[in-house]
């Protein structure tokens, strides 16, 4: 009797008893995971197609020699493709200083200027919504047509900027956009438009996040605003600032519509990712140097992403 029960209750308890399978259950139904495997299957699938298979090709186009013709004009270029870019490509040295410029342009004058556009709209100030929608509109608008806006402001002979210096339709007037010894900072002032109101809804929203007792405990040690600031609420922001630091180098090295838009990235504007659409693109076209840019522009920009990533799984481990 003892026994019978035994094997009933084992049996009811989903215990296996010899000569018995024991049966798996699932909470999820046939058609959930059907709907799990489209959506894990569409996005990879989406992945594949228009980066990763992408950016296989184009690393393995830089160790070729083609003009984009033909497939039986290939021929294999090893590394000559990489040192002609190195060392006979007159562009590209100027392009990785602009690339450079880009970069600590952005990190000392915009990013800075979207912190301070966040610490002021985090005052509760009047209107501080109104304000934050007019910082934040660039942000939405395309970096095409961001180019095309400050055209019309830098425009020689009817651009805002010369009539309020009183030298639009005179011989005075500068050259903003054609005039390579400025042009480079007009597209900085430029991409710094944008750049400052996404840095600013960032740093806005790791404002809001800081624990008001922080404050109040400095506060009460004695602490003004800017000692609290720097000493307790910016270490605080700490994961926002590495996504901040990682999102202005990216956006330095793919720096592109701006330039392209103002003189095809040439006549002082010369950035990398300029120099790999005049390759890739047109008439002249290299296909081999134009990968190999590329890839040299990829490789770069894997730099911060790796150290980002690096430092966010170690601080989840």
């Amino acid at each position: 009797m003892a026994d019978t029960t035994l094997g009933v209750t084992s049996s009811a308890r989903g215990i296996a008893t010899p000569g018995r399978r024991r049966r798996r259950y699932s909470l999820l139904s046939t058609r959930d995971k059907l709907v799990l495997g489209a959506m894990v299957l569409v996005p990879t699938l989406i992945q594949l197609l228009l980066i990763w298979i992408p950016t296989v090709i184009s690393v393995m186009l830089s160790f070729v020699r083609w003009n984009g013709l033909a497939f039986s004009d290939i021929r294999p270029g090893g590394f000559a493709n990489y040192a002609y870019v190195f060392r006979d490509y007159p562009p590209f040295w100027p392009a990785l200083q602009h690339n450079i410029l880009w970069l600590v342009f952005l990190a000392v004058i915009a990013t800075p200027l979207g912190l301070l556009l966040a610490i002021l709209l985090d005052q509760n100030i009047r209107g501080t919504r109104i304000y934050q929608s007019i910082f934040f509109a660039p942000v939405m608008l395309s970096l095409v047509l961001i180019g095309v806006i400050w055209q019309l402001f830098y425009s020689q002979n009817n651009g805002l900027l010369n009539f309020l210096l009183g030298t639009s339709g005179t011989s005075r007037a500068v050259d903003w956009f054609g005039d390579p010894h400025v042009n480079i900072w007009a597209a900085l002032i430029a991409a710094t438009w944008r750049h400052a109101g996404y840095v600013m809804i960032l740093y806005l929203a790791g404002l809001k996040g800081v624990d008001p007792s922080l404050r109040e405990a400095a506060s009460l040690d004695g602490a003004n605003a800017v000692q609290t600031f720097f000493r307790v609420v910016f270490p605080v922001m700490r994961p926002i600032n590495i996504v901040i630091v990682v999102i202005t180098i990216i956006e330095s090295l793919r720096a592109f519509d701006i330039v392209y838009i103002i003189n095809r990235g040439t006549n002082g504007l010369e950035l990398i990712s300029a120099l790999v659409i005049q390759n890739l693109v047109g008439e002249g076209q290299v296909i081999g140097v134009g990968s190999a840019l590329a890839t040299i522009l990829l490789v770069v920009s894997l730099v911060p992403i790796i150290i980002y990533l690096s430092r966010t799984f170690k601080k989840e481990a």
